[in-house]
């Protein structure tokens, strides 16, 4: 006798993470090369001596700095294990086997895997022809049986990123019954003025009485704590409310939850990083398109080339010469910023490739 599972899983491809190649450069999975700064590693240290207890479930210290942080009520903010974590639950809060979840593609690859797992239906919509999120094609997506949507900005692979009319606009134009989900993991490395803060477009809405907007980050990106695992959800109470009831227990670890403390309080050394990221995607991405590769202005820690058939091409040049990139076969490339020896050794094997 075989144990029965679920028949529509098999076809369900699995989340693919950036591979990790032995002495090669990795610029796969949007990573800070620098890592954690030097005080966050040693709180995370002194922390790691009280393991043997159970962490606060509900982040609580964590929740109260980052409520305060952003200028909301405690009770509109929601911490899970990364950010994926929080946009399953979400879906599990949101969605039955009727619902459709709606995102654009190609975007978070997660967004579909969570999705099929909760039993909802997913909808696709296209990108533009300049890779960026198709605010029209996704209005005249929405049917009623959407339930909830996910507005990737910057967007994940495409570094793209909404102008504040469009995003208002789409806010707009959604019903008041679905909720529309901003996840915002690149945040931190948006430069562009015209791009708007997520949460402060939330508490607009809100304060309008619309109460279906809810935003995601993380402290996996331009923390350096992807090793950790810690995201967070800011949204209506009633939103998080539900969400809390899906969660699994516990979910974000000890050790985590001092770390984020800890980053919230060295920000300013963090954000310093940051705009030195910033500053070798602008160096980055005008190398590339000086040698003749498209590459769409980007918002976020990595690049984008749309190589179509020839990514897998691509994807093996430059693991010839020790770079590890994030390939999507037939699509493009995604390539993170690193340091600048990094994004040097990237560089000189991109301008090698045959093209």
């Amino acid at each position: 006798m075989t144990v029965r599972t679920r028949a529509d899983l098999d076809a369900l491809p699995g989340y693919v993470p950036g591979k990790s190649v032995p002495g090669a450069i990795k610029l796969a999975s949007n990573e800070v090369s620098l890592g954690p700064l030097p005080s966050v590693v040693k709180a995370v240290a002194e922390a790691a001596s009280r393991i043997n207890r159970y962490p606060d479930s509900a982040a609580g210290e964590l929740v109260a700095a980052l409520a305060r942080k952003l200028g909301v009520a405690e009770d509109n903010v929601s911490v899970g294990c990364g950010s994926v974590t929080l946009c399953q639950q979400l879906i599990q809060a949101t969605c039955t086997e009727a619902d459709e979840v709606l995102f654009p593609w190609r975007s978070f690859e997660a967004y579909p895997v969570v999705t099929q797992v909760v039993g909802a239906a997913q909808v696709r919509v296209p990108l533009t022809g300049g890779h960026a999120l198709d605010v029209d094609a996704m209005i005249a997506a929405i049917t009623p049986a959407t339930r909830l949507v996910f507005v990737c900005t910057p967007n994940n692979p495409t570094g793209t990123a909404l102008r504040r009319e469009e995003l208002e606009r789409f806010i707009d134009a959604v019903p008041a019954d679905v909720l529309v989900v901003i996840d915002e993991a690149y945040r931190e490395f948006v430069s562009d003025p015209e791009v708007p803060d997520g949460v402060e477009v939330a508490k607009e809405q809100w304060a309008r009485g619309r109460d279906n907007v809810a935003v995601l980050r993380t402290f996996s990106k331009a923390y350096g704590l992807a090793g950790l695992r810690v995201g967070y959800l800011v949204a209506p109470e009633a939103v998080t409310a539900v969400v809390r009831k899906v969660f699994v227990p516990f979910g974000v670890n000890a050790l985590a939850q001092v770390a984020a403390l800890a980053s919230l309080e060295a920000e300013d050394e963090l954000f310093a990083r940051c705009r030195e990221i910033v500053a070798e995607r602008g160096r980055v991405r005008s190398a590339l398109v000086d040698a003749g590769y498209e590459v769409p202005e980007t918002q976020a820690n990595f690049v984008w080339l749309p190589l179509g058939a020839r990514t897998a091409e691509f994807n093996e040049h430059c693991l010839a010469h020790k770079v590890v990139v994030r390939a999507f076969v037939g699509d493009g490339a995604r390539v993170t910023i690193g340091t600048a020896e990094e994004n040097d050794t990237f560089l000189a094997a991109a301008l090698a490739f045959p093209r």
